[in-house]
């Protein structure tokens, strides 16, 4: 399960790529918490469809 980003990397990555930090800020959050979701669900859906372990 992934629980959310590291926003210290986040903001040191966006500063390397000369991003307002103010904007930056104000948008990864919500950013996360999408990215957050959909790889959750999609890490559900492919255990769905992943054989058990064989016995």
């Amino acid at each position: 399960m992934v629980l959310g980003w590291d926003m210290t990397a986040a903001l040191a990555m966006a500063r390397a790529l000369g991003l307002d930090l103010l904007v930056a800020a104000e948008c990864l959050p919500e950013i996360e918490a999408v990215m957050v979701r959909k790889l959750n669900e999609q890490m559900v859906s492919s255990d769905r469809r992943s054989p058990g372990p064989e016995q």
